[in-house]
């Protein structure tokens, strides 16, 4: 490790003992070496994120911008899914009668 400062932090005891009992099971020499493993995992679920944003999301807004009849109503969706869940309580209830009469 080229350099290090050190911090001080505040963690709940919960947190704490997490960060002793990895260090007793021997993954960890230190509590410090938890620290930053955990800062490395943020670091890349941030990057991931980032990526994810980039690669899928920005183009679909760029797509729903360039074309906005795309987009449908929080209603229209309400209603779509309200129908999806009736048609498929019909259809277990009708599973059930079957099921009732053998």
């Amino acid at each position: 490790m080229a350099s290090t400062q050190k911090r001080t932090f505040s963690l709940s005891t919960a947190q704490s003992k997490y960060i002793d009992k990895l260090v007793k099971s021997g993954g960890y020499a230190s509590g410090s070496e938890v620290v930053r493993a955990g800062l490395r995992a943020l670091k890349e679920r941030d990057a991931a994120m980032e990526q994810w944003l980039r690669e899928e999301v920005v183009p679909v807004l760029d797509e729903l911008d360039a074309d906005p009849t795309q987009v449908i109503t929080e209603g229209q969706l309400a209603e779509t899914l309200l129908g999806k869940r009736n048609k498929h309580k019909r259809k277990a209830a009708k599973s059930k009668r079957k099921a009732a009469k053998r």
